[in-house]
C-alpha cells in the first residue's frame, strides 16, 4: 500500500475513533455511560427504541445492551411500549422520570452539537455525513468480499 493511502486511512480511522471518544468523554463527565447515551439519543430521534435497534445501529454486543436496558428499567427511566413492540422484540420509551432525567442532558448535548454545526457550517456537515456514510458502505462491501 502506498504511503498516501496508508496516511489517509490512518487519519480517517483516528478521526472516527476520536469522534466517538468525544461523546464517551462527554457522557462520563455528565454521569452517564456512553451506551446509555446511545439509548437516550435514539429515543429522542425516534420516540422509542429496541435493544436490537441499538445493537444493529451501533454494532454493539447484545449482552452489553441487555445490561444497559435492564439498568435503565430498574432505575425507572425506561418503560415497555406495547404499541411499538413487534413480535418478541420489546420496544421501550422514556418513562416520566426518564424524560425528566434525559431532557436536560440531551439539551446540553444538543447545544454543544449546535455550536459545532454552526462553527463548521451546515453544508460542510452535510458533505461530511454523505462522505462518512459512503465510506461506511464501501468498507462494508469490501469486508464481505
Amino acid at each position: 500500500m502506498d504511503q498516501e493511502s496508508l496516511k489517509l486511512l490512518s487519519e480517517i480511522n483516528r478521526a472516527i475513533i476520536h469522534f466517538r471518544g468525544l461523546y464517551a468523554a462527554w457522557s462520563k463527565e455528565h454521569g452517564i455511560s456512553y451506551h446509555e447515551l446511545l439509548v437516550l439519543y435514539t429515543i429522542r430521534e425516534q420516540g422509542f427504541c429496541t435493544q436490537k435497534q441499538i445493537c444493529d445501529s451501533y454494532l454493539l454486543p447484545r449482552q452489553t445492551m441487555n445490561h444497559v436496558f435492564l439498568d435503565l428499567r430498574e432505575r425507572g427511566l425506561l418503560e415497555l411500549s406495547p404499541a411499538h413492540c413487534v413480535g418478541r422484540e420489546k420496544a421501550f420509551v422514556l418513562s416520566r422520570q426518564g424524560k425528566q432525567y434525559a431532557q436536560p442532558l440531551l439539551e446540553v448535548l444538543n447545544q454543544v452539537e449546535l455550536q459545532a454545526l454552526e462553527a463548521l457550517g451546515r453544508d460542510n456537515i452535510r458533505s461530511m455525513v454523505e462522505a462518512v456514510f459512503a465510506y461506511d458502505q464501501a468498507m462494508e462491501r469490501a469486508m464481505k468480499t
